[in-house]
């Protein structure tokens, strides 16, 4: 027997692989991230997908293994995208304001991506705890822009305490607690963020 990967229309079997654990995954924001809240089961995985449940488990173990797929994925883009938006800006405000947008472009753009990475861990099982795995990596990024916080104990717990304010805004805005426009809550979160620092005593 040949041990040539097989290929189908110039696509061989590892692309192939790849591209229904994309579609997969796809599906499974919409589900997870569903309006009305976490709908996510095989069956309907499949069924948004447009595979079979044999392709299900050819990339994933079950239900539970999947539903943290979905969440890592979606988190992996959110940081993706911060660091992306901070490199591309100069002075504290806009790299404030990049990062603000590029969270909302994704996040409240994308409601459901937004209900993802926020929303359900809250409210599926399979994610319990999930909800603070991700934080260590946004408390770095936000740390990093606080460089006119000489003491690093300070510039810590500020990180910790912006990302906490700011997890709260953005899952009070996405289930509709908070109601008020899109641009004051944009530029609500960019003033949170720089004017931070210049509130810390010492800095």
């Amino acid at each position: 027997m040949s041990t040539e990967r097989r290929s189908w229309a110039g696509t061989d079997l590892e692309q192939r692989q790849r591209a229904r654990r994309e579609k997969l995954l796809a599906a499974g924001v919409d589900l997870l991230g569903g309006a009305d809240g976490p709908a996510v089961n095989v069956r309907a995985v499949c069924r948004a997908a447009g595979v079979t449940e044999r392709y299900f488990y050819e990339s994933f173990g079950d239900r539970e293994e999947f539903v943290r797929s979905v969440y890592a994925d979606v988190g992996e883009r959110a940081r993706e995208a911060l660091i992306a938006a901070v490199g591309s800006a100069e002075t504290p405000r806009e790299r404030a304001s990049a990062a603000v947008l590029a969270f909302v472009e994704l996040m409240v753009d994308h409601p459901e991506m937004g209900r993802v990475l926020l929303l359900a861990p809250i409210t599926e099982p399979a994610l319990g705890g999930r909800g603070l795995e991700l934080a260590p990596s946004f408390v770095v990024l936000v740390q990093d822009q606080l460089g006119s916080v000489a003491d690093p104990d300070e510039r810590q717990m500020v990180a910790v305490g912006l990302v906490g304010a700011l997890t709260s805004l953005f899952i009070s805005y996405l289930d509709g607690t908070i109601t008020t426009d899109r641009e004051r809550f944009v530029a609500h979160c960019v003033e949170l963020l720089t004017g931070a620092g210049e509130r810390v005593p010492g800095a």
